[in-house]
């Protein structure tokens, strides 16, 4: 699948190695061996399919079953009653493994080039909509006669972004300024150039004999206009990645996401905060943040700079993380606590991991904080399902006063 290669490559970044060219290589040599040995057992598991497939279909002459939901009806033959079964819940599982992927590499792509964030259960909602509507409506419309068709054509949309996928990539690791001495060599460079346009080439000859008959045939017009804008448009998104990087000089935008009735007021005890913890969120607004914090805190008051991780490796590896974000992150909370100290406040930095209002609510806790500082940034509705309700989950978990600054 096209978008496995660039979870791949993200792979050697998570893990917390030696930034030196030694760890690297050393985490690039065994992220080598672990992928050879899963795509080999990969291919093993097709293997073995494809051969107790075939031994079955010739050896009992049961030339009948063509489709995929008459493929059980072989597998009694193999000896046993459970491997129908056994059938039912591998599909289940590569139905799982390919939608958990899917949806990880998309995070992957979405935070690490296109620096978008949104809540995972949204991202998980709209990766399984995207992957499952088109199916439900050919299912509903045709009924269960087209469903081989809708699983070659699936196939085939695959193989035609493979390319979109394998281009940038040859791209981006053969650039000597983005990979430094990690370029890869002018050897792999050409094998992988040949195995690209190889694939291309092969996924253009497909498209042009499966559209042929259409229009060497009389009438439809539409469908003949569709085809064709359809092509053109593909073979110009193929040139724009094949040349488009090659450009010199063109600019890298940086994208940078009721009350009851009074009582007398008496005696007051106005509190003093020994530690205030202070979640951030690396903006230009962060300084409102410590301003509102340094506001409420004494000389001898404690200030716990809290920052969470969210990036994708993050959710899985959590505090084992050490992607270029997490370094960054880690970069960042650091020279806030020193600015504070060089100015006499005593600070300390933290970050947390994955779900950003579970992890502020643990680090302040663990921090034994009297009061935290949090920003508000005025989302509402639909915002505020994707970009999350933070600053609510967060005050009704905490026993603590809770100061929310609109930023």
């Amino acid at each position: 699948m096209p978008h496995n290669l660039y979870l791949h490559s993200a792979l050697v970044q998570t893990r917390k190695i030696k930034r030196d060219e030694k760890g690297i290589r050393r985490a690039l040599k065994w992220n080598f061996i672990d992928s050879t040995i899963a795509l080999n057992l990969a291919f093993l598991v097709n293997a073995a399919i494809l051969v107790l497939a075939a031994t079955v279909f010739f050896k009992t002459g049961r030339t009948d079953v063509a489709k995929i939901e008459q493929a059980y009806e072989l597998l009694p033959m193999l000896g046993t009653s459970l491997a129908p079964i056994l059938f039912a819940v591998a599909l289940i599982a590569s139905g799982q493994s390919s939608t958990i992927t899917g949806t990880l590499a998309g995070q992957i792509v979405m935070e690490g080039y296109l620096k978008l964030r949104i809540n995972p259960w949204v991202r998980r909602l709209l990766t399984r909509l995207i992957a499952i509507i088109p199916a439900v409506i050919v299912i509903l419309i045709n009924g269960e006669n087209n469903i081989d068709s809708l699983l070659i054509l699936s196939q085939v949309i695959l193989s035609l972004q493979l390319g979109f996928a394998i281009i940038p990539l040859i791209h981006f690791t053969s650039d000597r300024k983005t990979m430094g001495t990690f370029a890869i060599k002018w050897p792999v460079i050409v094998l992988s150039m040949l195995v690209t346009v190889i694939l291309v080439f092969l996924n253009i000859k497909m498209v042009v004999e499966s559209t042929g008959p259409l229009f060497h045939s009389d009438g439809q017009w539409g469908w003949k206009i569709a085809v064709a804008a359809a092509g053109i448009f593909f073979l110009v998104i193929l040139a724009m990645t094949i040349f488009y990087p090659l450009m010199k000089n063109r600019k890298r935008k940086t994208v940078a996401l009721p009350h009851n009735i009074g009582g007398e007021i008496r005696d007051l005890t106005v509190p003093e905060y020994h530690t205030i913890a202070v979640a951030l969120d690396f903006t230009e607004k962060d300084y409102k943040l410590i301003s509102h914090a340094l506001g409420q805190g004494h000389s001898y008051t404690q200030y716990l700079l809290i920052h969470v991780v969210e990036s994708a490796t993050s959710r899985i590896l959590g505090d084992e993380s050490d992607d270029f974000e997490t370094r960054k992150d880690m970069e960042q909370i650091t020279y806030y606590a020193e600015q504070l100290q060089e100015r006499g406040y005593k600070a300390t930095g933290v970050l947390g991991y994955n779900d950003r209002a579970r992890e502020i609510i643990r680090l302040v806790q663990e921090g034994k904080a009297e009061m935290l500082v949090i920003g508000a940034h005025g989302h509402t509705g639909i915002r505020d399902l994707i970009f999350g309700q933070t600053v609510e989950t967060v005050r009704h978990e905490l026993k603590i006063p809770v100061l929310v600054v609109n930023t």
